[in-house]
C-alpha cells in the first residue's frame, strides 16, 4: 500500500513540506502502515519531478499539503492537478492539508481543497488538517487530528473505495 505526500509550496525544503511528511507519517503509523513512501515536491525543478503523476496516481493513501495562498490552495496545486484527467484518483484515499497563517483560513481546507481532490475522483473520508503556522511543527495538533482520522482512513483503505466520496 503506496503512501504518498504531495507538496505545492513553491519554497525547496518548506514547513509545509515538513507538516505533509508528518501528517502523513501520523496517519500510516496509526493505521498499521510501514510510513511515507514517495514525497513529491512541486517545488523541484521539472527534471526531479519526472514521474509525478505517476506516483501520485499510483498512492493508496495521498496526503495533499499546501500552504493557504490567497485563501486557498497554491497555484501550484492546481496547475499540476489541472493536468489530470477526470477521475485520475478514482481508488485513492486522500487527506488534505493546509498550512496557514491566519486561523480565519481554516475553512479553505474542506470549502476549496477537499472539492478538487474528490473532482479528480479521490475517497476524501475525513476533515483535512488546517494547521497554523504558529503551531508548526505540528505537534499536539497533528496528533489529535491523526488520531481522530486515522479510523475513518483505515476503513477506506479497507473497504470498496468509492469515488467522489466525502464525509
Amino acid at each position: 500500500m503506496a503512501v504518498v505526500t504531495l507538496v505545492g509550496n513553491p519554497r525547496p525544503l518548506s514547513r509545509t513540506r515538513q507538516v505533509g511528511i508528518d501528517a502523513a507519517q501520523a496517519v500510516a503509523t496509526r493505521i498499521g502502515l510501514a510510513g511515507v513512501g514517495a514525497v513529491v515536491d512541486l517545488s523541484a525543478p521539472p527534471a526531479e519531478r519526472e514521474g509525478a503523476l505517476e506516483i501520485v496516481t499510483s498512492a493508496s493513501l495521498l496526503v495533499v499539503a499546501s500552504p493557504t495562498f490567497k485563501g486557498t490552495y497554491t497555484g501550484l496545486i492546481k496547475s499540476f492537478f489541472d493536468g489530470f484527467p477526470r477521475g485520475a484518483l478514482s481508488g485513492t484515499v486522500a487527506l488534505p492539508v493546509l498550512v496557514m497563517h491566519d486561523a480565519r483560513h481554516a475553512l479553505a481546507v474542506e470549502v476549496h481543497f477537499r472539492p478538487l481532490l474528490v473532482e479528480l475522483g479521490a475517497t476524501v473520508p475525513t476533515p483535512g488538517l488546517a494547521l497554523l503556522e504558529a503551531d508548526i511543527p505540528g505537534g499536539e495538533a497533528l496528533g489529535r487530528w491523526a488520531d481522530l482520522v486515522a479510523p475513518q482512513v483505515a476503513a477506506a483503505l479497507a473497504g470498496p473505495v468509492r469515488s467522489a466520496q466525502s464525509a
